[in-house]
């Protein structure tokens, strides 16, 4: 703790450059638990980049941890490229603005010439950015989904996702190098415009980003005649201009938006956490329909890089999973691109292994091959590049993860909820043409093919002592995995960060071939299973949890079981 109270004290000496953080450390005077929180650990940059609660120490979101990570990235742009080159975009978050300053000032004086958006703008904008640009990385502050004390780094590479194992590491040794106060090299952001190696991004680019999403519309006609319904919210985020110009170009008449959750604001006075999987975002679009009964509500996260939806059916509103959102855009667009003869010869999807498998059976219906990535979008541009360096980016049809995350197109590589909003909205008008809503799709698609119910149960693990349980009970899972959950026989045990999978029954073993990732999955009989990780970017294990059973009440009773066994797991 001696050294913990000698870098507060060093911090209440030399963090002046923000009056916040100046009055947060004189109020923790003498708190030696809020001491510790905020010094125990540096905030760690990896493939994510950072992301934290906004505050002062070395273990928050402020302009000295912005700095210092931006000057790693910096020496490691300068070491790797002739001329590097950055794209910058933010969030509504707090401080967002301030933080996306701080680094292109940062980059500037170190030589780097910086790209800025003039606006908050969703991320999927940014990853557009860097490839259009020709830029060697791109920075997003944004903390996506998490609630408002919370801001965060993400880091591109030139190919417009985010950034690898290796580059990361690279520049995370260069950060550790650094003095967080002395050896940041910092330019204001008005001088960096004055000797321009600063430029604001111009409408055109903007304009060849609209135009790319609208790009992906199968029928530039059925969402003006279909008479379709919308309510949208933003959720005070990045999505209101973006998503609301490309409704305006699908032609619908009968659109309104959600007031509250409009205008962009940080503190997300309605919605405390902005995360479109959870029902509470809704409330409030619920609400308005008592006056206007629209047939689709429609979510953006605050970086408008995740779409929710909600469904009118027999008169209430019924969320959709991401999951379920996914396999009807799969099965939509591939039946309509077969029926309209654009579907390429060999057409490809691309998901999350999390995501559910009945994606995986319906592509197999159109003759699509699904390609299994881990978790994280990332993995998904990188097989986008590989399809385009092969001249087969044609194949690609979509794009997915199980969090609501989707991406048709491959003029980004990251998940993007403009392209996905618009596509859904085109879904959603079609099946109205034929006296269906979206909920009515998802039931048939089930009658076809079987019951998938898919669940994820989110454990927190909060400060220090958090972090550690969390390391111990993968490394308790990982040394003496369960024989069964949920009453089920666990047939097979896969471990992602060895790479290998284990038949339980003869001890067989079969090679992943994936990245190593700290993951486990467990599974069981009929293809039910568990999957299990620690979040990359919030202090919570997940678990991910598949039913499959003729009906919607066995699958139901199947999750309850295996979701109550795996949370024992973890106490």
């Amino acid at each position: 703790m001696n050294n913990i109270n000698s870098l507060y004290e060093l911090w209440r000496k030399k963090a002046t450059l923000d009056a916040d953080l100046v009055e947060e450390l004189n109020a923790i005077e003498g708190k030696d638990d809020e001491i510790l929180d905020r010094f125990y650990q540096s905030l760690e940059f990896g493939t994510g980049g950072l992301r934290g609660v906004i505050g002062a120490g070395t273990n928050r979101m402020n302009i000295y941890t912005v700095g210092q990570a931006t000057q790693g990235l910096a020496d490691y742009l300068n070491e790797a490229f002739d001329e590097p080159s950055v794209a910058i975009g933010y969030d509504s978050r707090i401080k967002s603005d301030v933080f996306a300053k701080e680094a292109a000032g940062v980059l500037a004086a170190n030589g780097i010439k910086v790209y800025f958006f003039p606006h908050l703008v969703p991320t999927p904008m940014v990853s557009f950015a860097v490839r259009r640009l020709g830029c060697s990385s791109g920075i997003v502050i944004t903390a996506s989904h998490n609630p408002s004390k919370y801001n965060g780094y993400k880091c591109y590479d030139a190919k417009g996702y985010q950034m690898t194992d290796e580059a990361a590491a690279r520049t995370l040794e260069y950060i550790k190098q650094k003095d967080i106060f002395n050896d940041v090299k910092r330019m204001s952001f008005e001088d960096g415009l004055a000797e321009d190696m600063i430029d604001y991004i111009e409408g055109w680019l903007f304009n060849e980003f609209y135009d790319n999403v609208d790009a992906q519309r199968l029928d530039k006609e059925i969402c003006a005649k279909s008479g379709l319904k919308v309510i949208y919210t933003p959720l005070n985020g990045t999505g209101n201009r973006p998503v609301r110009t490309m409704l305006s170009r699908l032609g619908l008449e009968d659109v309104k938006i959600v007031a509250e959750q409009e205008n962009p604001d940080g503190t997300f006075p309605t919605c405390p956490f902005p995360n479109p999987e959870i029902n509470q975002v809704f409330e409030c679009a619920i609400a308005m329909t008592e006056d206007f009964p629209a047939d689709l509500l429609l979510a953006t996260d605050p970086d408008c890089d995740r779409v929710g939806i909600a469904v009118r059916h027999n008169g209430e509103y019924k969320l959709m999973t991401g999951n379920e959102v996914g396999a009807m855009l799969a099965e939509y667009l591939l039946s309509r691109r077969k029926a309209m003869g654009t579907l390429p010869e060999k057409p490809v999807v691309i998901k999350s292994f999390v995501t559910t498998d009945l994606v995986e059976v319906i592509a197999a219906k159109y003759g699509a091959e699904v390609c299994n990535t881990l978790t994280g979008f990332k993995y998904i541009g990188e097989l986008i590049t590989n399809l385009e360096n092969d001249n087969e980016s044609d194949r690609f049809i979509i794009g997915m993860e199980e969090s609501y995350g989707y991406l048709c197109g491959t003029y980004a590589r990251d998940k993007d909820a403009v392209v996905a909003s618009t596509m859904i909205v085109e879904m959603a008008a079609y099946y109205k043409s034929q006296g269906k809503n979206l909920v009515e799709v998802m039931e048939e698609i089930y009658a076809e093919h079987g019951m998938y119910l898919n669940s994820l149960i989110n454990v927190a693990f909060e400060g220090a002592s958090g972090m550690e349980k969390m390391k111990n009970i993968m490394e308790s899972l990982r040394n003496a995995p369960p024989k069964t959950i949920g009453g089920l026989e666990v047939t097979a045990v896969a471990d992602y960060f060895t790479s290998v999978s284990k038949d339980t029954a003869t001890g067989d073993e079969t090679a992943i071939n994936l990245p190593k990732s700290n993951v486990l999955q467990y599974k069981l009989p009929g293809g039910s299973g568990a999957i299990i990780r620690p979040s990359g970017t919030e202090p919570k294990i997940k678990i991910y949890v598949t039913a499959c059973a003729a009906s919607r009440e066995e699958a139901a009773a199947i999750t309850e079981k295996i979701g109550a066994d795996m949370k024992e797991a973890l106490k």
